[in-house]
């Protein structure tokens, strides 16, 4: 089987997530979703509040390099063991979740297009760009009703890690897209679009 890799990347809050979601609806069990979030390195050694300062939007917070040889395993054909990503904790748990060969695979995450070695990786790059005001409001209610933080620490990271590295690192990448979405996930006429598109890819990787 030939496996097609998507990128989508974009800043946090942007609607990476939701456009995800609505290309996985499109060709069920034919996609499979996996997130950068997940490849965070494990904290060892730190105290919950050490690890609650770590800069965790900087490229040095990711383990890239597992990411990397886990695409390579998959596009092989071999399942592979996907770290479990704890955002309440802050560090990488013990669990891991057994990831299989489909025909598309789409990685999201904030910083994907910035490493070489794993941009180049990509059959397909698609940037979601959407108003800072609108990312970090949804932000803001993402992080205080589904990962249990306070409004202040939000506040407090956007302000202090969040918005610089957006700056120095997210959206200088979006120069490696193939494809800008505007608005992600609402963009209904750019969801039809690539999903036309991904299937004529799927079409023609079976014709081979």
């Amino acid at each position: 089987m030939s496996t097609i890799l998507i990128g989508i990347a974009g800043g946090t809050g942007s609607g990476k997530t939701t456009l995800t979601r609505h290309l996985k609806e499109h060709f069920g069990e034919d996609v499979t979703v996996i997130g950068h979030d997940s490849y965070y390195k494990r904290q060892f050694g730190k105290s919950y509040e050490e690890r609650a300062k770590v800069n965790y939007d900087h490229p040095s917070a990711f383990d890239t390099e597992l990411l990397i040889e886990h695409l390579r395993q998959l596009k092989a054909g071999h399942p592979v063991e996907c770290p479990v990503y704890s955002y309440k904790d802050h560090n990488r748990t013990d669990e891991t979740v057994t990831i299989y060969p489909t025909k598309v695979i789409i990685v999201e995450g904030i910083l994907i297009f910035q490493n070489p070695t794993l941009r180049e990786m990509f059959d397909i790059k698609i940037f979601v760009e959407t108003d800072a005001d609108v990312r970090i409001l949804r932000r803001c209610l993402r992080d205080v009703e589904e990962r249990g933080r306070t409004l202040q620490s939000v506040v407090d990271q956007y302000l202090t890690t969040v918005k610089p590295m957006h700056e120095a690192f997210v959206e200088p990448s979006k120069r490696n897209a193939d494809i800008i979405v505007p608005n992600g996930g609402e963009n209904t006429t750019a969801i039809e679009m690539l999903a036309h598109h991904i299937r004529s890819l799927i079409e023609k990787a079976n014709m081979r």
